[in-house]
């Protein structure tokens, strides 16, 4: 089983108290936002039992939000470290929730989060409300640490290697695709591109294979 696994779960129960929930984004496992302006941000830490490394990354996104949830399946006879009192007294004291997830893909709330007041990082809340916005649906899946994570970026760097797929463009043909086009094509993070004129740019073979990998909608499909 991989940590994986617990994100769709995790992912509803969220949804169900009417918060917004996309994976991966600034490092977190899952980030939650509630409706309104300014919205609650919640952290959620994902891992496949409760251990200490998990509540260290719970440690860690304090700063970073309003309320950190740790996430882990629950132990088959129930006698696993959401089990024991210290731990949970622990979590308690940070002002963490804990949720366990059963086999059946049921959440359990094990302890709800204290409203106690963290020292905030606006700089770091802000990375993440912004990048949870800008991301276009929930590419995602939350506690996957192998394969490369699909931000905001990336998914703008896509959409400009698709509007390039058919010949050589200027950035500002593809603002409607892709608003940073001028700074992606520019920068060129991934090697998608290279310029083939003076302010003209076009498709690289790593760009092509990128889009093999992330098939993206044509232009003519997106209108659609």
């Amino acid at each position: 089983m991989l940590e994986t696994a617990l994100y769709l779960p995790v992912k509803r129960f969220l949804e169900n108290l009417g918060y917004e929930v996309k994976g991966e984004v600034g490092g977190c496992d899952l980030v939650a936002l509630s409706p309104g302006s300014p919205p609650v941000v919640v952290v959620c830490e994902l891992k496949l039992q409760f251990n200490l490394e998990l509540v260290l990354q719970g440690v860690d996104r304090m700063a970073a939000c309003d309320e950190v949830w740790l996430a882990a399946s629950l132990s088959a006879r129930g006698k696993g470290r959401e089990a024991d009192k210290r731990f949970r007294n622990l979590c308690r004291r940070l002002g963490f929730g804990l949720l366990g997830v059963a086999a059946d893909g049921a959440v359990h709330i094990l302890l709800s989060p204290a409203a106690l007041p963290p020292r905030r990082d606006p700089r770091r809340r802000s990375r993440l409300v912004d990048e949870h916005s800008r991301r276009q649906g929930d590419p995602a899946v939350g506690g996957g640490s192998r394969a490369p994570i699909m931000t905001a970026y990336r998914q703008q760097a896509l959409a400009c290697a698709a509007a390039l797929a058919d010949g050589p463009k200027r950035p500002r043909d593809l603002k409607a695709e892709a608003p940073l086009a001028a700074s992606i094509l520019r920068r060129n993070v991934y090697g998608w591109f290279e310029r083939a004129e003076w302010g003209v740019y076009a498709l690289t073979d790593a760009g092509r294979q990128a889009l093999e990998r992330w098939p993206q909608p044509s232009v003519r499909q997106a209108a659609e």
